[in-house]
């Protein structure tokens, strides 16, 4: 159990976070989602051991997660940790990037487990290529499992698919997270994106001005919202008489008692996002119609 006890830093005199405390259970996924600058990457250097805290103790089991203070080398044998900026070995081929963290004592295992993880992040025709002719999508999934090549009890990823094309990512996710929980790897992600979160996190935290807001499992945290930067993770929503409503919970209907008026639309493939005026405050629905400038509808909330 990875355990996170009132923990506090700060850059010279600015602080980043304030009395952090949380715990993960061994096996489980959890996504950090806040602003830009909200400390997101920062707790994830926490955990590794790469900064020395104001305040506060981590744990992984029983042992102690100190800085550098105590330690020459940053980071636990137990952890690894997968930053934006990946570091990789450019004159070597991705399958020597690999094997460079796994035993040579059994070569034929150490063969099969370089096709293994290849396979992972859907790299196999490139086992061959030099990591320096590698785009930077690429590098990031050689990154990726060179991290979990000899199976860590615990991962931290920061943004860990910010790099790879949109075509790529919901399988590499997919793939990802599925090794991640069959090997019972303890996994920590920092993101900004809901795909990262939704169907693969157990538990999600919310970070806001240095503090936790919120701590709660992404579909609890999806259907009540405590707030507009929780909601905001999720999509486009609307606060109706103090209800947080999703843009897609709204359709329109003959007659109802919220009326507004359309003021423009905006193509989004199997439906359009709408943007309507309600009594002079903007508000947003989902319609697989177009609707014409000004034309006033009306909408109500799909149960």
């Amino acid at each position: 159990m990875l355990q996170v006890k009132n923990i506090s830093f700060s850059y010279k005199k600015t602080s980043v976070l304030k009395d952090i405390s949380f715990k993960v259970n061994q096996g489980e996924h959890v996504s950090i989602i806040g602003e830009s600058g909200s400390g997101k990457s920062t707790l994830l250097k926490l955990l590794y051991g790469t900064y020395d805290l104001n305040d506060g103790q981590i744990f992984w089991k029983d042992e102690e997660i100190l800085g550098p203070k105590h330690n020459l080398v940053i980071g636990p044998e137990y952890m690894k940790y997968v930053a934006q900026e990946f570091e990789l070995m450019p004159f070597i081929t991705v399958a020597e990037n690999i094997g460079a963290f796994l035993s040579n004592f059994y070569p034929e295992e150490k063969q099969n487990r370089i096709d293994e993880l290849l396979e992972v992040v859907e790299l196999s025709h490139f086992k061959n290529t030099k990591v320096k002719e590698l785009s930077g999508g690429q590098k990031q999934r050689v990154a990726l499992i060179r991290a979990i090549a000899k199976q860590p009890e615990i991962i931290l990823l920061d943004e860990p698919f910010s790099h790879i094309d949109n075509f790529k990512k919901q399988s590499l996710r997919r793939s990802l997270f599925k090794h991640l929980k069959e090997k019972n790897i303890t996994c920590v992600v920092a993101t900004h994106d809901k795909h990262d979160v939704l169907p693969f996190s157990d538990n999600m935290i919310v970070l806001h001005e240095t503090k936790i807001i919120a701590n709660d499992t992404p579909q609890q945290l999806y259907e009540e919202p405590q707030n507009k930067l929780i909601a905001s993770f999720f999509g486009e929503f609307n606060v109706i008489e103090g209800v947080f409503v999703y843009a897609h919970q709204l359709k329109v209907v003959n007659k109802s008692d919220l009326k507004v008026i359309i003021k423009q639309s905006y193509f989004k493939g199997h439906y359009y996002l709408i943007e309507a005026d309600l009594d002079g405050e903007k508000m947003f629905f989902e319609s697989e119609s177009l609707y014409d400038k000004n034309k006033e509808v009306f909408l109500e909330k799909v149960l």
